[in-house]
């Protein structure tokens, strides 16, 4: 993922990206949030990521590369706007609103205190890609459709080699925040598991907002603590926040999805995959 963040610049505000080795499908969502805050990064001149919004409008393709488009809306001393639009051709495939800023002194602090839960040696691994280290907290199984359980998940994250740079571990984070929410809606539901995502059940990531509160290292352990609080009608609602192993609460992010049956000309065959 971190080589994904090296995007070529083709034009003003304009830069080219290529998709994660071994994507089958469609592109991950959660690499389209971590480019569209590398391309926002590239002309920040100075200020931070405060917060993104992204409609996910059309699945990308793994064979194509990506286009991005950072378009700036305002600029003032302390925030700035940008949307970032990333396409394949004609295809749209994501569109995010974008706040940056220039952090003020502190006024008004608080933050809500970290879940109670294992720390992440006492947990164990779940599967990742190279470079990227995954601790789910009591070996919950959202992939196991016979494992039924609250829509909770508790998540360690931590990636290797990151770059020296604040919007480096949000991208990170970014990629990180897209796999879970829809894993931790199906647990109550017995039947239901990631397992069957693009076989039996049609699944898709509609929109996700993060929030950036305080700097913090993608390198070292992240607290994802994951909570559901509502399916129904084909859709399900999630949201998480994001502490360091100390208990600061450093970013939060929610994200609504589709959760349906297939419908009949859209099963994918016995044995195979849908891109749908």
């Amino acid at each position: 993922m971190v080589d994904a963040l090296e995007l070529e610049e083709v034009g003003p505000r304009c830069f080219r990206a290529e998709n994660l080795p071994g994507t089958q499908g469609v592109v991950f969502g959660g690499q389209l949030l971590a480019q569209a805050i590398a391309a926002a990064a590239r002309v920040s001149d100075g200020m931070t990521m405060k917060s993104m919004h992204t409609v996910f409008a059309r699945g990308g393709d793994p064979e194509q590369p990506l286009e991005l488009q950072v378009e700036e809306i305002h600029r003032g001393r302390t925030f700035a706007s940008a949307t970032v639009s990333i396409s394949q051709g004609e295809r749209l495939c994501t569109q995010s609103l974008v706040l940056l800023h220039h952090p003020d002194e502190e006024f008004v602090t608080y933050r809500d205190p970290p879940p109670e839960t294992p720390a992440p040696e006492h947990c164990p691994a779940s599967s990742g890609r190279d470079g990227w280290d995954v601790r789910i907290v009591g070996g919950v199984n959202v992939y196991d459709p016979d494992e039924v359980g609250p829509p909770e998940l508790n998540v360690w994250s931590r990636f290797t080699d990151v770059p020296d740079a604040t919007w480096a571990s949000q991208a990170l984070l970014a990629y990180a925040s897209d796999g879970f929410l829809i894993g931790t809606a199906m647990r109550p539901h017995p039947g239901a598991g990631m397992s069957l995502a693009h076989v039996s059940i049609s699944t898709s990531v509609i929109t996700q907002t993060l929030a950036f509160h305080d700097d913090f290292d993608a390198g070292e352990w992240l607290l994802l603590a994951h909570h559901s609080p509502h399916a129904g009608r084909g859709r399900s609602f999630g949201r998480a926040d994001v502490f360091t192993q100390d208990g600061r609460l450093v970013a939060s992010y929610e994200q609504e999805n589709m959760i349906r049956a297939y419908a009949a000309d859209r099963q994918p065959a016995p044995g195979e995959r849908s891109k749908y």
